[in-house]
């Protein structure tokens, strides 16, 4: 398969795909069964990436870590990569999941709040006929124990899931994703993190005109205070700062883990 290139935006390798190439780059690998996962990420998950060289290897490693926000795409653009798009986290999952119906895979959906993986499959189950929930399960706020990390990995096996979507929100799904990847027989594993509530019914999302002008953040600021104001006034001054310093570039072969 052709390598896809990505765009180095302050180390992380953002992969210069639009919605279409990274549906495509899906397919392939569940048909050819290979084994990766998909990170979707803006500047929360880059600034992060600049504190933790862990998490930013992991984001290296992926199959995709496409551009969930409109920054990542300027950058991309700005690099060369014109034909960049933004693909958005929650509208990968339903660009994912139509296939699905048509093609008869099975999805597994790990994560959020208790009840809220089973609320998901059962709005998505209505929205999209004949899709194919194989199991939902909300994991424990803390580390798993050992043994907790063997029977969640049985679990899924078990299931005979062809995508398992992960909602645990940037840092701790991407981790989640490295940790479990060879342990899966699922070829896909998806971190989509506030998709699982977008699509549940539980939040709302930015309107599009806020969206396509990178506002996005302003939006669930306002909607949830006290939970993001840390995240956005720490990363996003610094992220500017950095990306002035040093210009995101075109990679057109990055280079394997």
């Amino acid at each position: 398969m052709e390598s896809i290139p990505r765009v180095d935006v302050l180390g992380v390798g953002v992969s210069a795909v639009d919605r279409t190439r990274a549906l495509e780059a899906v397919t392939g690998w569940i048909e050819r069964r290979e084994r990766h996962y998909v990170c979707v990420t803006g500047v929360h998950g880059v600034m992060e990436s600049q504190r933790d060289p862990a998490l930013r290897r992991v984001h290296n490693a992926s199959g995709l870590t496409v551009p969930d926000g409109m920054p990542m795409v300027w950058a991309g653009q700005r690099a060369g990569a014109h034909w960049m798009r933004r693909v958005y986290g929650p509208d990968l999952m339903l660009d994912v999941l139509n296939r699905a119906v048509e093609r008869r895979w099975s999805s597994y959906l790990y994560g959020g709040a208790d009840g809220v993986p089973e609320l998901l499959g059962s709005e998505l189950s209505g929205r999209l006929p004949g899709l194919k929930v194989a199991g939902a399960w909300s994991p424990p706020f803390r580390p798993l124990t050992p043994r907790e990390e063997r029977e969640t990995a049985d679990r899924i096996n078990a299931s005979g899931a062809d995508l398992v979507w992960v909602g645990l929100s940037t840092p701790k799904q991407e981790r989640w994703m490295a940790a479990f990847r060879e342990r899966l027989e699922a070829p896909v594993l998806l971190g989509v993190g506030a998709a699982f509530d977008f699509h549940a019914g539980l939040k709302p999302q930015a309107p599009a005109w806020m969206a396509e002008r990178g506002l996005e953040w302003s939006y669930r600021l306002a909607k949830e205070p006290r939970r993001l104001w840390r995240r956005y006034l720490r990363n996003n001054p610094a992220y500017l700062a950095r990306i002035a310093l040093r210009p995101p570039r075109l990679v057109r072969e990055w280079p394997q883990p």
